[in-house]
């Protein structure tokens, strides 16, 4: 290779171990909200909103669960989804987790295939639910935990979510 054309490489792979590519984090409220209301759109449910005293929330309950990062919900007033990884884990990745439960409620019955989970994808696309708050916060234990708040809550006993 010539000297010119060796220099322009060398030249070519420090930008780009200088300035890197945007590591896309999908943790602002568009990327939550976009990724709600693509399942919500599926099932023919209304768009769900960012509502800032929502997501206050989330964010005040996130950072007393950022010591230990436990599995606990909130108890509060909204509708709630939680999720915890090892590893870091971004908001789209937590709501696609929570709509990965779709195959497993059944609409006619409306319940869950017996021995699985389906409540945090009811939780996502309940009709009623129109505003939505969520955080994300590093845990001192070095995993992730994210909360997602829904306004007014779902998942009431007897009731379809739409």
């Amino acid at each position: 290779m010539e000297p010119s054309k060796i220099s322009l490489t060398l030249l070519l792979l420090a930008a780009v171990a200088l300035n890197p590519p945007p590591i896309v984090a999908q943790d602002s409220p568009a990327d939550y909200v976009a990724a709600h209301n693509a399942a919500r759109q599926a099932v023919g449910v209304g768009p769900i909103t960012w509502n800032e005293n929502v997501a206050a929330y989330a964010r005040n309950y996130a950072a007393q669960r950022a010591g230990d990062c436990r599995l606990v919900h909130s108890g509060g007033p909204y509708g709630e989804n939680i999720a915890w990884s090892s590893a870091d884990l971004s908001g789209v990745a937590a709501v696609n987790m929570w709509v990965g439960e779709k195959p497993y409620y059944d609409y006619a019955s409306n319940t869950c295939a017996q021995g699985k989970v389906c409540g945090h994808y009811t939780q996502v696309v309940w009709r009623n639910s129109v505003q939505l708050g969520c955080a994300k916060v590093r845990c001192a234990t070095g995993g992730t935990f994210i909360i997602c708040n829904y306004n007014p809550p779902g998942n009431y006993v007897g009731q379809r979510p739409y």
